[in-house]
């Protein structure tokens, strides 16, 4: 969620939503940044107009949460960065998973 406020905050900003900018912010906010989420979030929002966005975004609610004529660029472009960074976070698992023996814990401390 940190990389999308990262992009929300750029944009408020009236920054350019790059892949040096939002790592930058990132980092400047103690984020141990993931290069390629980052690459799949900017790429997510290459054609997005995020104030369009936004006030569509805010008009759901009030349309009962349901978005008129079915899912807008901006949802695509969110749900490919949600897709994006739950691939990643998945590699990251698998990683975890592989570096350990699966005995590790306190129990292994103590015998």
């Amino acid at each position: 969620m940190e990389y999308v406020y990262a992009a929300l905050t750029l944009n408020e900003s009236g920054e350019e939503i790059n892949e040096e900018n939002v790592t930058a912010v990132l980092e400047a906010a103690g984020v141990d940044v993931e290069e390629s989420r980052v690459k799949a979030l900017v790429a997510a929002l290459e054609d997005v107009d995020i104030e369009e966005a936004i006030e569509t975004a805010a008009a759901a609610p009030a349309a009962g949460g349901a978005a008129a004529g079915g899912a807008s660029g901006a949802d695509e472009a969110e749900d490919e960065a949600d897709e994006a960074e739950e691939e990643a976070e998945a590699e990251e698992e698998e990683e975890d998973e592989d570096e350990g023996d699966g005995g590790e814990g306190l129990g292994e401390l103590f015998g």
